[in-house]
């Protein structure tokens, strides 16, 4: 990843590219749980964060994050998580985990910080 010096050479429209260098080093800071840190589908949201609780035959019982309520679902309702390193992210191919739901919490969380433009390589769309 460039630094912020690197990228001047997009003037004022950086901002809309990566987030600042002292926010993607304080990202990289965060306490993160590889093994327990996923998403889970929701009915309103589509995937929520949330945290692994206990697996059992099949099924995982997780800790939504902004709710803090228990679900028991299956296993294939549950998806693993980016470390927080890779929150907005303008290059979706540098992703540890590519799945439907790091992506599109990550264009979530861009669109919302106004930084609309994203990359993710054409070979992994074939």
């Amino acid at each position: 990843m460039s630094t912020d010096a690197e990228m001047a050479v997009y003037g004022k429209a950086a901002i809309y590219l990566r987030k600042p260098e002292k926010e993607r080093l304080e990202a990289q800071s965060k306490p993160f749980d590889a093994k327990a840190a996923c998403y889970v589908t929701d009915a309103k949201e589509l995937y929520v964060k949330g945290t692994i609780v206990k697996k059992d035959g099949g099924k995982v019982t997780v800790k939504v994050l902004d709710t803090e309520e228990e679900r028991t679902v299956k296993e294939d309702d549950v998806s693993p998580m980016n470390p927080p390193k890779f929150d907005k992210i303008e290059d979706m191919a540098m992703m540890t985990h590519l799945n439907e739901a790091s992506v599109l919490y990550n264009l979530k969380e861009r669109y919302a910080a106004w930084m609309i433009y994203v990359r993710l390589l054409s070979n992994l769309l074939n």
